[in-house]
């Protein structure tokens, strides 16, 4: 069965645009994945620690075969394979690639390592601007809202 899910890609370290890309392009050949939206990629204030350089954000969609956990292995192999070293950093410090299972399908999930919808993901402009941008009417999981009714509510807050 093929699912839809949408991916959150960001980095500030290093050539940004071609992280984006080459994550882009090794998700595109993941077996049982197919990529078949890409937001615009917009640049953005770091959140976290002073002193990161600016991110480069955007958002894709998949169809896939592949499980939450299985999915979420793979985005964790690129990744690394991206000069990534999760266990090396500092809690929402510069990155050089940062990929994150924003929404799946209609799954919600709270695991160790794993919860879904994204557990931020109604605070960050930066993440739901570019998921508006291609799935402005999806309806997320747990907030029963849009990407763009949960924009328009964290413009409203600020």
């Amino acid at each position: 069965m093929t699912t839809d899910a949408y991916i959150a890609l960001g980095s500030n370290l290093g050539d940004r645009q071609h992280n984006i890309d080459s994550a882009v392009d090794a998700i595109a050949r993941l077996p049982g994945a197919e990529v078949t939206a890409r937001s615009t990629v917009i640049e953005t204030d770091p959140v976290g620690p002073a002193g990161q350089d600016r991110y480069l954000n955007g958002v894709i969609h998949i169809r896939t075969t592949l499980a939450p956990r299985a999915l979420l292995g793979q985005l964790l192999r690129i990744e690394s394979e991206h000069g990534r070293e999760r266990s090396q950093e500092q809690r929402w410090g510069a990155r050089t690639l940062d990929l994150d299972i924003l929404v799946y399908a209609g799954t919600t999930i709270d695991e160790p390592g794993l919860t879904l919808p994204h557990p931020r993901l109604h605070e960050r402009p930066f993440v739901l601007i570019p998921l508006s941008e291609i799935a402005p009417d999806l309806t997320i999981p747990a907030y029963e809202k849009t990407p763009r009714d949960l924009l328009g509510a964290l413009e409203a807050r600020s």
